[in-house]
């Protein structure tokens, strides 16, 4: 930005607030001209889900209730996973299409998921019932599987899809993951 832009905005400024002094101007100048910046972009890599958070399908009406009432649901649920000597805590809860959305600063573990579980179905401020066990995120992706021979090793029989399917299953990189043929 060029001196002559700076004493027009600087002359403005003083215009429009007559009794401010020059380094009140200069920190409003500075923080004007901040925004002319780009800002940063980030690349991250992520080892795991993306999102951190568990979401917990539920009602509308019980969505209604348990986001007026989340700050007391984030302390509480914060004060079992720490009595678990968990690393996990919960930052913030929002809402979702089906349901309500915890946002942690952690991939929670199978013993966070049951911690909150327990919470939720103890909880006497909504109608239990009508809520479901609370789950991670899951994607769903297609993949085409390229490097396979068309026939079985030294026959002239074709490979069929159990025997891909026996294969991917005992390969750990495939653990919980659901295959369709």
């Amino acid at each position: 930005m060029s001196s002559g832009n700076n004493t027009r905005e600087v002359l403005k400024i003083k215009e429009v607030f007559l009794n401010l002094q020059s380094n009140k101007i200069e920190n409003i100048q500075k923080i004007i001209n901040r925004g002319n910046k780009p800002k940063p972009c980030l690349n991250i890599t992520i080892k795991g889900l993306s999102h951190k958070q568990v979401i917990i399908p539920m009602d509308s009406d019980n969505m209604v209730k348990f986001i007026s009432n989340s700050s007391d649901y984030i302390i509480n649920i914060n004060k079992l996973l720490k009595n678990i000597k968990s690393k996990c805590k919960t930052n913030y809860i929002r809402a979702g299409k089906s349901g309500i959305i915890i946002v942690t600063n952690k991939v929670t573990s199978p013993l966070d998921l049951q911690t909150m579980k327990k919470y939720i179905k103890n909880s006497n401020q909504i109608n239990t019932d009508k809520v479901k066990s609370p789950q991670l995120p899951q994607s769903k992706f297609y993949f085409k599987i390229i490097g396979l021979l068309y026939f079985m090793d030294n026959t002239n029989v074709s490979i069929k899809a159990d025997v891909v399917k026996n294969i991917l299953k005992n390969n750990y990189i495939f653990n919980n993951i659901l295959l369709i043929f």
